[in-house]
């Protein structure tokens, strides 16, 4: 079933008969075109609360995002899931570059088009965030106060993985010695002129896998989440992408978020730690984590059984509506 919709209409899941989708595009601060895939609940009327969704890191609009934006269509919100800059449909060169700076902004420039949109009510804007975008999504909120609620599912904190390993398992000379690596690896892409990529999901897969690999191998190498333009299906990011997370953490500010922020993770995700360690830090009432009995990380980029849509329904209803 997947293999046939992914085929059919670009989607890694079924569409549904009670949104309507258009590709539109933006531009964020950068001058980046970012491309998005906008749905729009059937037959909605006036000023409609809006929520931009992007992630996981490495996957473009036709995977995860574009499943959480369609059922939060569904749910009555104007929705728009957008590939990051240098990836998927939008523009950017070098490709496959990944930056806590202008991912940050990608979500702030889809607030923009948001917010000047006709249909849009520009006071009822809220973002989600997947994997890696779950942290630029806390960023994003912290930095800016037109997001009124922000969820994130499944979250990583991509400068405190890149600057201390998993499990913060790395020293600081192990972290000397992958500053020495990228730059060696810096020199090289000069030479060549062109950018190594560091690989996607590894394929075949070893034997001796750790078990978020494989499941990781078996959302983005299988029928059930592969995409043509998603890099962790194919041949991943730039090598030298690392480099500004190990020096830049995107979570200095987000104890300052005033605004709503519901955090999702599933009980035996290797990632758990991440939203847990994120949310003490969390300041206020509105704050809220929630833990997925059994779920893994993967189960939340497109179990319809396991995800807590409710949740995230009446969420942003209590906070966009």
């Amino acid at each position: 079933m997947h293999t046939i919709c992914a085929q059919k209409n670009d989607k890694t899941f079924a569409p549904s008969d009670k949104v309507t989708v258009e590709k539109v595009s933006f531009k964020n601060r950068y001058g980046i075109t970012l491309v998005a895939d906008m749905y729009m609940p059937k037959n909605a009327e006036g000023k409609l609360p809006a929520i931009a969704v992007s992630g996981p890191f490495g996957a473009v609009k036709e995977q995860s995002s574009g499943l959480y934006a369609q059922r939060m269509a569904e749910a009555g919100f104007l929705t728009l899931a957008f590939d990051p800059s240098y990836t998927g449909e939008s523009s950017g060169e070098p490709r496959y570059v990944a930056s806590p700076d202008i991912n940050t902004e990608d979500f702030c420039a889809a607030v923009d088009y948001l917010s000047i949109r006709n249909d849009v009510d520009p006071d009822h804007i809220g973002i989600i965030g997947i994997c890696g975008w779950g942290g630029m999504a806390l960023n994003a909120a912290a930095i800016d106060t037109r997001i009124k609620a922000t969820v994130t599912v499944t979250m990583y904190d991509m400068s405190r993985v890149n600057a201390n390993g998993y499990f913060d398992s790395m020293n600081a000379d192990q972290r000397y010695a992958l500053r020495q690596q990228l730059n060696a690896q810096r020199t090289i892409d000069a030479r060549n002129g062109s950018y190594a990529l560091a690989g996607g999901v590894v394929d075949p897969l070893p034997d001796d896998a750790p078990q978020f690999v494989k499941d990781y191998y078996d959302y983005y190498k299988t029928p059930r989440g592969y995409h043509k333009r998603s890099l962790n299906s194919n041949n991943g990011w730039n090598v030298t992408s690392a480099l500004s997370f190990i020096n830049m953490p995107i979570l200095s500010y987000s104890d300052e978020i005033r605004s709503a922020v519901l955090m999702i993770h599933g009980e035996k995700a290797h990632s758990r730690y991440f939203s847990e360690d994120a949310f003490k830090k969390l300041q206020g009432d509105n704050k809220e984590l929630l833990i997925i009995p059994g779920a893994n990380h993967v189960d939340l980029y497109d179990r319809m059984d396991i995800i807590p849509f409710e949740k995230i329904e009446s969420f942003f209803n209590d906070y966009l509506k």
